[in-house]
């Protein structure tokens, strides 16, 4: 496909600057995400053993309801009776009491002692998973939800303007370089070929993430115009009907019923439990579960509205039942979460994250390589421009520093709970405190050394992550570990570590000998200094 000239340069520079601008905060974006692919199974190998009796069996659950009321009153407001415990579900019955802003609570679990007394404890569930899950949603920024949320809004849109950008600047030269990997002492032209490959093979997944990226941060605004424009009298809802309270003393059903009624309204659903809020006078439930044969809105479950008293499901939420406006909203998420066709999705989400991380690095490493001043056969020594050799260290920093940051705070959740009260600071703090080590180690060192060390730290510190866990199999310094639970965070870190010692090698290589007029040389390095 033949397209001018002057039209390919203009797209290239903007594809460059909008990928320079975008391109870390991306890769935090991306990482991150890549590792929320196991969210659930992270939280769990994440919390601590509880100290609670065997959860009673389901029979029980009304009993141990009662009980938990009686004692804790401040319970009705959100409690939550489990089909299936996990170790980070320990109990029957667990209750949360909020904080002081929406995402703040604090959770509690009860079960009978082996003497029938109740027995409660607060859930020390280590926040580690959400905090990455925060710092994907948030592309790393430290601000709060508000700004960061938008500014990732912009980000989605830069980037989206760079896959758009990219393809055109492409498309001249699709099919010779399509599949091209030239590996040689042309490092400029390896990168260009790395960075196309990655791009166009996942380039429909990489326009799924923009787009949801989009609509994810700016939906608020969205439905604010939306209103206006479209429903400038408010929208006119009819008369709604609430079920009236109960008659005095109607109890609710007990849960070996509910889920008798709600596996036969619902064949295929699979319950994880249900939870139940008293609202004036009158107890609201809902049921958590999966059908795998669908999407969710939610990465790991769905959830629907349940009638305590009868059993009747209100199955319009649930993925199979919406109606198609809520289906189209339901794939946006679906789509992004990779919340459909169980682990291999997950699987191929993950590397596809991966992928996208290494996407975002080369495209700096390309903007490097193509500013370089060479070397013309003069005896002058050359020497780089300042803004070379800045978005170098920025980008070994923040990449490395984003790495060694979830990495360490990762393998910091066996051993924080038993030595500190506030974990989501510790973690928060942990992880920004390596990571800010990292850039200003980047920039003392400069990018050609500290690209290699970094990534020794990012070796260390992910082994760290199932070393962690074979300490806790002998119980050291306060640690634990879960039989079953969490071994593929065990697995899949400790496969990570010789990627990065290999990567770290040829960093090393590169740096002795590489081209003496690169920011990646020793010799140039030495200079800077």
């Amino acid at each position: 496909m033949k397209i001018r000239s002057d039209i390919v340069r203009v797209y290239k520079d903007v594809h460059i600057w909008v990928g320079i601008v975008a391109g870390l905060m991306l890769f935090v974006a991306f990482y991150g995400g890549a590792i929320t692919m196991f969210e659930k199974p992270l939280e769990r190998w994440a919390t601590p053993p509880s100290s609670l009796a065997a959860p009673p069996p389901l029979e029980r659950a009304p009993e141990l309801v009662q009980a938990v009321l009686a004692a804790h009153p401040e319970a009705r407001q959100h409690y939550l009776v489990m089909v299936e415990t996990a170790p980070d579900a320990p109990a029957r019955v667990l209750w949360r009491v909020r904080g002081e802003t929406r995402r703040q609570f604090t959770e509690y679990a009860a079960s009978f002692g082996p003497d029938g007394e109740l027995q409660v404890e607060k859930v020390r569930k280590t926040p580690v998973a959400q905090l990455v899950d925060t710092l994907h949603q948030h592309v790393g920024l430290p601000f709060p939800e508000v700004v960061s949320r938008n500014v990732m809004g912009v980000v989605a849109l830069l980037y989206a303007v760079a896959l758009v950008s990219g393809v055109i600047v492409l498309l001249p030269t699709l099919v010779k370089d399509l599949l091209a990997l030239r590996i040689g002492k042309n490092i400029k032209r390896m990168w260009l070929d790395v960075h196309n490959a990655l791009g166009i093979v996942s380039l429909p997944f990489h326009l799924v993430m923009a787009l949801t990226c989009v609509i994810f941060a700016f939906h608020d605004p969205i439905y604010d115009v939306q209103d206006k424009a479209v429903y400038p009298n408010g929208i006119q809802w009819g008369e709604e009907a609430h079920a009236p309270p109960p008659p005095p003393g109607t109890q609710p059903l007990p849960a070996t019923e509910l889920l008798r009624r709600v596996n036969e309204q619902l064949p295929g659903f699979h319950v994880y439990g249900f939870s139940f809020e008293e609202h004036e006078g009158r107890l609201e439930g809902h049921v958590t579960g999966l059908d795998i044969r669908y999407g969710t809105r939610a990465r790991t479950y769905s959830t629907t509205h349940l009638d305590p008293y009868t059993g009747q499901v209100d199955p319009h939420d649930l993925p199979g039942h919406m109606d198609a406006w809520d289906t189209s909203v339901n794939a946006f998420f679906m789509l992004h979460f990779g919340s459909f066709g169980g682990n291999t999705v997950r699987w191929m989400y993950l590397l596809l994250g991966l992928a996208g991380a290494m996407l975002f690095y080369t495209g700096n490493l390309l903007w490097v390589e193509s500013r370089r001043r060479k070397e013309r056969g003069s005896a002058v020594p050359v020497a780089q421009k300042r803004s070379t050799r800045v978005m170098a260290n920025l980008t070994v920093g923040v990449s490395l520093g984003c790495v060694a940051g979830m990495s360490a705070t990762i393998a910091a959740a066996k051993w924080l709970p038993a030595r500190v009260d506030n974990l989501a600071a510790w973690h928060e703090g942990l992880y920004f405190a390596v990571f800010a080590a990292a850039v200003a180690w980047a920039f003392a060192r400069g990018a050609a050394r500290s690209a290699g060390e970094l990534l020794w730290v990012c070796a260390a510190l992910t082994l760290a992550i199932p070393l962690s866990s074979l300490a806790g199999v002998w119980g050291l310094g306060g640690t634990w570990n879960h039989a079953g639970a969490g071994w593929v965070i065990d697995l899949s870190a400790l496969a990570a570590v010789p990627v990065f010692l290999l990567i770290a090698r040829h960093s090393r290589r590169r740096l002795q000998h590489g081209h003496a007029d690169s920011v990646w040389s020793g010799q140039l390095a030495a200079q800077a200094q």
